[in-house]
């Protein structure tokens, strides 16, 4: 019975843990979305700069 308080205080040191680790990361589906939405404009338009550069540089003229 000496090992009864140890496992109630490993019980209590999980549980803290898991509430910590649970706290940040909650978002809910809209939010989701949109931060998915705005990664997708972001990168059309990373994607439009590089093909206006690969036109840009196609078109030059070779010295």
């Amino acid at each position: 019975m000496t090992r009864g308080n140890q496992r109630e205080l490993a019980r209590e040191k999980a549980r803290k843990k898991a509430e910590k680790q649970g706290k940040g990361k909650t978002t809910d589906g809209r939010a989701l979305i949109k931060k998915k939405e705005d990664d997708a404009n972001i990168m059309r338009e990373k994607q439009k700069k590089a093909a206006e550069k690969l036109a840009a540089a196609a078109s030059a003229p070779k010295a």
